[in-house]
């Protein structure tokens, strides 16, 4: 399976597949995200990529094609005792996932990753570890794209073997930074901050 998300870069096939979830909550929202990110990716780095919007299910897709699946949305997650199977065997050979709180995901989401790895606690990352540095400089952590509830910006992590593989961003919400600019209207210097740091995870997600 590794050999699988090292072959899609090789390719220069670097891909984005947003995650789709049952439960509810809108998986599929502001599709323009990944589309932007990945522009915006090839344009300042060396990472050769394909900027489509691509969405996969746990159910019957092929999350194993793709070397970064992102999960966002505003309301409830589900997933089955098979799709937290499935995920867990994703993120245990190589793969990396990418959870950003859209406003209302955060007591869901957090319920249903003890699913996948329940013997592991989501931990806030310290503002010196290496994906806050490692080609655009975050010394403050997470930027805040979204006030939300007025509470500071988190960025947290699940590891396996020393490895970084899920990541969850809550009260920052940069995934909305990456947008059309008409979608939030947001100034040009929180869009481009918010794609640094997005770039920042896809170098990251490449590194580990």
């Amino acid at each position: 399976m590794l050999s699988t998300f090292v072959a899609a870069q090789d390719e220069g096939k670097f891909k984005i597949a947003r995650l789709k979830y049952n439960g509810g909550g809108d998986w599929y929202n502001d599709p323009s995200e990944e589309v932007n990110l990945l522009t915006f990716v090839a344009q300042k780095t060396n990472i050769k990529t394909e900027p489509v919007y691509e969405f996969v299910d746990l159910t019957s897709g092929n999350i194993f094609a793709y070397p970064f699946l992102f999960m966002t949305g505003h309301g409830n997650v589900v997933f089955s005792d098979s799709e937290a199977k499935k995920l867990r065997a994703y993120l245990e050979n190589g793969g990396f996932l990418y959870v950003d709180d859209d406003y209302g995901l955060d007591k869901a989401f957090r319920r249903e990753i003890k699913k996948v790895f329940p013997e592991k606690d989501l931990v806030e990352l310290p503002f010196s570890y290496g994906l806050y540095h490692c080609f655009y400089d975050f010394p403050n952590g997470v930027p805040k794209t979204h006030e939300h509830d007025g509470k500071p910006p988190q960025g947290f992590g699940i590891f396996v073997n020393g490895r970084l593989c899920v990541y969850y961003t809550y009260e920052s919400n940069p995934s909305d930074g990456w947008a059309d600019p008409e979608v939030h209207k947001d100034p040009p210097q929180k869009r481009e901050e918010a794609l640094k740091f997005g770039t920042n995870l896809v170098v990251w997600s490449l590194m580990n």
